[in-house]
């Protein structure tokens, strides 16, 4: 059990350098599925005699194949992109307006926001452009920088937004997610 697990460790530390920064960076759906993954081969490697160490190590290389392969094709194809990654969402507007369908499809709350809020030092929401709940879950707060935000701006070009505050003539209205899928 302890050549496993020093031999499962050297080859994780090994493939994460590898995989370079993208294996630790904020995580999408993909990097939290592999992470899971990459733990349960570790853990059934180490506690188990069946696999060996040998297939554990090349499960391992394997899941970290993956992740590097599907990381370069994201950014070779917008359908893949768009496929493994969520997209970011406007959940407050300019002025502080909160954006009520977007917030549910989100799944946040008025506290939520309120927190995230206090955390980016807001205390004039009338000052606020925007707030965007980013794929990966963080959220970041705009604030005005001497002129308001517009749709044509490139760092809300990606962002969805349900209620109409940011849209963009060239892209019709995003329809929203159904409800049983």
């Amino acid at each position: 059990m302890l050549a496993s697990t020093v031999g499962m460790y050297i080859t994780a530390l090994l493939l994460a350098r590898w995989a370079g920064v993208r294996s630790f960076a904020e995580m999408s759906a993909f990097d939290i599925a592999i992470t899971i993954a990459i733990g349960s081969v570790i853990a059934t490697t180490i506690a188990a005699a069946d696999p060996s160490l040998l297939q554990g190590m090349t499960a391992l290389f394997g899941l970290y194949a993956l992740q590097l392969l599907v990381s370069r094709l994201r950014q070779r194809s917008r359908r893949l992109q768009a496929a493994v990654d969520n997209a970011p969402i406007l959940v407050m507007g300019q002025g502080g307006q909160l954006l009520w369908k977007n917030m549910a499809v989100a799944r946040v709350t008025e506290d939520d926001l309120r927190q995230q809020l206090r955390q980016a030092n807001v205390l004039d929401t009338s000052r606020v452009q925007a707030v965007i709940i980013e794929g990966t879950g963080n959220v970041h707060v705009l604030q005005g920088h001497g002129r308001e935000l517009s749709p044509q701006d490139w760092v809300v070009g990606n962002v969805r937004d349900y209620s109409g505050v940011l849209r963009h003539p060239d892209h019709p209205e995003p329809s929203l997610p159904s409800r049983h899928s």
